[in-house]
């Protein structure tokens, strides 16, 4: 089994998206990102917009020979989008790639009306059917019943898991998660896995009280002493404090704890939690995503490469 994270938060931009190769199966997971269009009052920084431009273009690579494409659910972070915003990942650049694969969704059950309103603009703008694949088998895919998004509030809906079994190897993809209901961990645990890949707390929420920080952190713990590995990102490290309780978590088992960066061996890239420091270091004129967004201005420039390549991602710049 050949594991490849493209996009989620420590590696620069808002998603839980991968590709997984076994046997003559290639399947792409939540191909889709986001930046994140309002923190603290700010719209992307240009380094952001860079980064997310590269890991876009990767994820367009992917999907071009993919046999299999998984959408867990249909948050603008996790698939395309027919009206998405210039950070996001459009359905238009990948219409054509949709049309081949089989493809694998979260139903149109259990979603918000702006879901799945979404739902339907989607499968009429591809020209094909978006199968709820809940609770379906297929070859080395398994995917859950509907699994609450986070603690399970009706206005966030449900989130679909996917598990891929390769001989003795078994990879989970736990799309948000959030590690704040009990019933998607009582899944994994069915499932036996050798890795996940989940969504972490959101600890930058304010409605994330202590106490259900402290809930969350224990089933961490839980699921990691049963895992070889758990790969937490996403929604945890929207913020600095998320990557320092990583750091604490993976201290507390014998089991890896860590993020996708750690997982793909590449230098951890916190955009979103520095986004203020970004503004600060690098102005942007008043008008660069209104320019941006008309095609006028360029992501690199002002400073943005230079930052990049002095802080060892050069490789966002291909």
């Amino acid at each position: 089994m050949r594991i490849k994270i493209i996009g989620t938060e420590s590696l620069g931009v808002r998603g839980l998206s991968c590709v997984i190769e076994t046997g003559d199966r290639k399947v792409v997971i939540d191909p889709g990102l986001a930046l994140g269009y309002q923190r603290h009052g700010l719209l992307p920084h240009p380094v952001q917009v860079a980064v997310g431009e590269k890991i876009r273009r990767e994820i367009i690579k992917q999907l071009k020979d993919c046999t299999d494409i998984v959408i867990s659910h249909f948050h603008g972070d996790h698939c395309p989008l027919v009206d998405a915003n210039p950070y996001q990942l459009a359905a238009s650049q990948v219409r054509s790639f949709f049309n081949k694969p089989r493809l694998w969704c979260k139903g149109s059950h259990d979603l918000s009306d702006t879901m799945i309103n979404r739902f339907d603009h989607l499968s009429k703008f591809l020209g094909r059917e978006l199968p709820d694949a809940e609770g379906e088998k297929n070859g080395p895919l398994s995917f859950s019943q509907p699994m609450p998004h986070g603690e399970g509030k009706k206005i966030l809906g449900t989130v679909m898991m996917t598990c891929i079994k390769d001989g003795k190897d078994v990879f989970v993809h736990a799309s948000d998660i959030q590690f704040l209901n009990d019933k998607p961990i009582l899944q994994i645990l069915k499932w036996h896995p050798d890795i996940v890949f989940a969504s972490g707390p959101p600890i930058y929420l304010e409605h994330i009280t202590q106490l259900k920080r402290k809930k969350a952190i224990h089933k961490v713990i839980h699921l990691a002493r049963e895992v070889d590995t758990l790969i937490l990102d996403h929604h945890l490290l929207r913020c600095g404090e998320g990557y320092s309780l990583l750091d604490e978590l993976s201290s507390m088992t014998e089991h890896k704890i860590i993020c996708a960066a750690d997982f793909m061996g590449c230098s951890r890239c916190p955009l979103e939690a520095q986004r203020e420091s970004f503004y600060q270091e690098m102005p942007v004129p008043s008008d660069w995503h209104k320019n941006y967004a008309q095609g006028k201005v360029n992501s690199i420039g002002s400073g943005c490469d230079m930052w990049l390549k002095s802080h060892k991602l050069s490789f966002f710049l291909d």
